[in-house]
């Protein structure tokens, strides 16, 4: 068999730096038979490997790399609820569907909330988010939104904020108005994936790093190839999300790299921290292109934003998005900043995650557009379930039809950039 590859590290992020070092799991070596093999470490594969690990079945993880390496592991750490491209799912089956996706919207919340305590997941979870408009048409939204949580007795706190309120909850002038759902909140994403990879492995879920996959044998029984050795399994969960380079005959053109990019300011003194974020929320605007930030634990301020459509990083990561930052907190000039680092998300033209499955028994997900901590648990039990024999909830997804773009994945980032020109054009309308 061919020399195995050392795994990449993880990025150079605040996560990985402020995470305790973890031993690791072996690279795969030999053959090995279970009854579902799962293709990729970061949120959507652990997820769906602890969930079935949970229901008695046998299971074999892969990755390429190390456990949450991908965008699992790097982003926002923000927990809101929800699955993007939700109204065009509602008005692709009518109002019918709007209970169950009202039900799936916070399914992931309760996952996580769940988890942390059944396995003592130490994450740095927090309640509390705040969705800010900085337009009076972004204000209708979130009046909208807020009517929406009334109507279904949505049993968490919630409330709206005016300009004056919102002023007093984040410190800037920026937002003319909010609302606060504490329900959601933020998180470390890096020990929450950790955490759950730990979880499984206790239930006897087989973890391998640094065994990237490099063909999948269709059949009754389909054979998952890697470097030094094979996993033949009843079922396959291809998991990996931007990072995914397997199946190109039925997966290529469904989805689309977009990088994301944060810095992490130096730890904040707490009578900055009480000035510009009292109640601890994760915090988001309610542009097309997003801007979102919130505290770490030890008091550093993590702002990320400036999606990335074109497929070209920048250089200077930090020369991006701190003048963002500090257009919404000019007081934090004179903060260092002590981490940068980006990753990539997996995006959908619909903005609707790719669901399906190819010949019967190999499942993907992917696509969640910059919102995965919480969409990447309710898909993880959704595919679960799935292979258990219970479709409704997956029937949903795979039925919706999507656009391909041809031409790869280059080709296909230069026509996505330039259709968001659209979203940024409507970002600067009042």
């Amino acid at each position: 068999m061919k020399q195995a590859t050392a795994p990449r590290p993880h990025t150079a992020s605040y996560y990985a730096a402020s995470v305790a070092s973890e031993p690791g799991y072996p690279a795969l070596e030999g053959v090995v038979s279970t009854d579902v093999c799962v293709v990729g470490g970061g949120f959507t594969g652990v997820s769906t490997a602890l969930t079935l690990a949970e229901r008695g079945y046998r299971v074999v993880l892969l990755e390429a790399n190390r456990i949450g390496w991908g965008a699992s592991g790097r982003n926002g750490g923000q927990l809101i609820a929800g699955v993007s491209g939700e109204a065009k799912v509602r008005r692709r089956y009518g109002e019918d569907i709007a209970d169950l996706l009202w039900k799936m919207r916070w399914l992931g919340n309760d996952i996580v909330h769940d988890r942390v305590a059944q396995y003592g997941i130490d994450c740095d979870l927090r309640n509390g988010y705040i969705e800010a408009a900085l337009k009076p048409r972004q204000m209708r939204g979130l009046e909208a939104e807020h009517r929406e949580l009334e109507a279904r007795g949505h049993p968490h706190e919630f409330r709206l904020l005016d300009a004056a309120e919102t002023r007093a909850t984040l410190g800037t002038e920026a937002y003319i108005g909010s609302l606060i759902t504490m329900r959601n909140g933020h998180l470390h994403p890096l020990k929450l994936c950790l955490g759950e990879a730990r979880a499984a492995h206790s239930l006897g879920v087989q973890i391998h790093e640094g065994s990237r996959v490099t063909a999948i044998q269709h059949g009754a029984r389909p054979r998952v190839v890697t470097g030094q050795g094979a996993v033949e399994a009843d079922s396959v969960v291809l998991a990996g999300n931007a990072y995914h380079a397997l199946e190109r005959k039925h997966l290529s053109g469904l989805t689309f790299a977009a990088g994301s990019y944060i810095i992490a300011t130096e730890p904040l003194p707490e009578a900055v921290r009480r000035e510009i974020n009292p109640l601890d929320l994760a915090v988001c605007d309610t542009n097309e292109i997003v801007d979102y930030y919130r505290l770490s634990a030890d008091g550093r301020m993590l702002y990320g934003g400036r999606c990335n459509y074109s497929g070209r990083a920048p250089r200077d990561i930090a020369a991006t998005i701190r003048p963002r930052m500090l257009k919404v907190y000019p007081r934090l000039q004179e903060f260092r900043i002590d981490y940068q680092w980006g990753g990539r998300i997996g995006i959908v033209l619909n903005r609707i995650p790719a669901l399906g499955r190819i010949n019967g028994n190999v499942y993907y997900v992917q696509g969640y557009c910059g919102h995965g901590v919480n969409a990447t648990h309710i898909m993880g039990e959704v595919v679960a379930d799935a292979i258990a024999g219970t479709m409704e909830r997956f029937d949903v997804y795979e039925r919706i039809r999507h656009f391909r773009i041809p031409g790869g994945q280059w080709f296909g980032n230069q026509l996505v950039a330039l259709g968001m020109l659209y979203f940024r054009l409507r970002d600067l309308l009042p």
